[in-house]
């Protein structure tokens, strides 16, 4: 499985970086699928870096937040509104169960339809898995202020005809302070792409919005993943400083997202 940071500014765009959307592509043995976690505001443009928008297999939204799907609306006018017309069916979209409405609202349309049409909406079921091509993705319920906020652990199964098969995991944390879902999506992941909002010592009287490095480092512990990527920092909040906050506590290798850069997982 290939990853792409498409964007990692946490809260709102930054001069760097879009909202937070991250793509997924893997293959089945029959062609690639492309699948995006989360379309944070600004992040639309780029994904049309890296592919077509017609190419977008699915999308998994680990909550409602602007910052992780408003550019949706976007997308809506693509499909819709293309002089030269959409060439596949609607867009498959996980998420919270107001996620058609909080979209229909944001637009300014009417609920039904909606953008029904656009994308077919799914609710996620707690901790239920769903299959997209090669990936299965199960959504964890963490801590946000925000009624129904996901941890998403994402699958891929590689079959090389030997029988040698092997399954590679992600999990991305969304937006969460410290729970016991968050470790549990994570739990022997190859990779942890986890948020890390906060600084130490800056932040600590705010509780059950967004984790620190030192606290998104000692989730990583505890759950021992192989690989820990810090991402969801905003402007105002020190990359290097989280990062060294989470090498604190967690021994494996820490870094921090940075748009544009390709991970093979």
């Amino acid at each position: 499985m290939k990853l792409t940071i498409v964007g990692c500014s946490g809260s709102f765009p930054g001069p760097a970086s879009p909202a937070s959307c991250y793509l997924l592509t893997a293959h089945d043995g029959v062609r690639p699928w492309r699948v995006l976690l989360d379309l944070g505001s600004g992040a639309l443009g780029s994904v049309q870096r890296y592919m077509d928008l017609e190419d977008i297999d699915a999308i998994f939204l680990s909550h409602l937040h602007p910052d992780h799907c408003m550019d949706l609306c976007g997308l809506h006018v693509a499909v819709r509104w293309s002089p030269y017309g959409w060439h596949r069916g609607p867009i498959p979209v996980w998420g919270p169960a107001a996620t058609a409405d909080r979209l229909a609202t944001a637009y300014g349309l009417d609920l039904d339809p909606g953008m029904r049409e656009e994308f077919d909406f799914i609710n996620w079921q707690e901790r239920e898995p769903v299959s997209v091509g090669p990936f299965k993705v199960t959504p964890y319920s963490v801590n946000h202020p925000t009624p129904e906020a996901y941890a998403l652990r994402v699958e891929v199964t590689e079959y090389d005809g030997t029988g040698m098969d092997r399954t590679s995991v992600l999990t991305y944390s969304g937006d969460t302070d410290s729970c016991q879902g968050l470790e549990d999506a994570a739990q022997d992941a190859d990779f942890f792409l986890c948020e890390a909002a906060f600084e130490e010592g800056r932040d600590d009287h705010i509780k059950d919005v967004h984790l620190t490095g030192k606290r998104a480092g000692a989730a990583a512990a505890r759950a021992n993943v192989k690989r820990l990527l810090l991402t969801h920092i905003p402007v105002w909040t020190d990359t290097n400083k989280v990062v060294a906050e989470a090498r604190e506590v967690y021994s494996g290798d820490v870094a921090g997202a940075v748009a544009g850069v390709h991970y093979t997982i």
